[in-house]
């Protein structure tokens, strides 16, 4: 739904879909943080922080496709505009008890439109990469939890997720 919540922004009158236009609306700081998770088996968990996975060194693969893929976001989601972002962050917190790799993106532009999507794809290839790079090693791992965390800026305002 739109803002308003009366309309999905991206239908036109007669139900076409397009591309929202921003020029209206002011430029801001535009901020969001995006967390996800691959889970797997302790062993691999353990290779990934050990750099004993046979394809190299996971993270910093992973954290350089997922800032690349911050920036690619409008040319992977066709509704999307293409921002010029000032930042794009991806770091990993290893969780030893639930067998995972917790993946944070923040993402920030000046710009007319949020970075939600920028972070949400950052995530997600950043867990691809994981996800890949790890394979062969572990068949039982999967991607969870892809959720936006928090968005700042806007006309909307700021919104935060809560969890626990």
């Amino acid at each position: 739904m739109s803002e308003s919540g009366s309309e999905l922004s991206h239908l036109d009158a007669s139900g076409n879909a397009h591309m929202v236009d921003v020029s209206a609306k002011a430029i801001t700081t535009r901020e969001a943080i995006a967390r996800g998770r691959v889970v797997m088996q302790a062993t691999t968990l353990n290779l990934i922080l050990g750099g004993g996975i046979p394809k190299g060194d996971v993270l910093a693969v992973a954290r350089v496709a997922g800032i690349m893929a911050a920036k690619r976001t409008a040319d992977l989601i066709p509704l999307c505009h293409l921002l010029n972002l000032s930042h794009a962050s991806i770091s990993f917190t290893p969780d030893p008890a639930g067998t995972a790799l917790e993946i944070e993106a923040t993402v920030r532009c000046q710009g007319q439109t949020g970075v939600e999507m920028e972070a949400l794809t950052a995530v997600s290839v950043a867990a691809l990469t994981i996800y890949d790079m790890c394979k062969s090693v572990d068949k039982t791992m999967h991607i969870d939890q892809i959720r936006l965390i928090a968005k700042r800026g806007g006309r909307s305002g700021d919104w935060q997720r809560e969890e626990g």
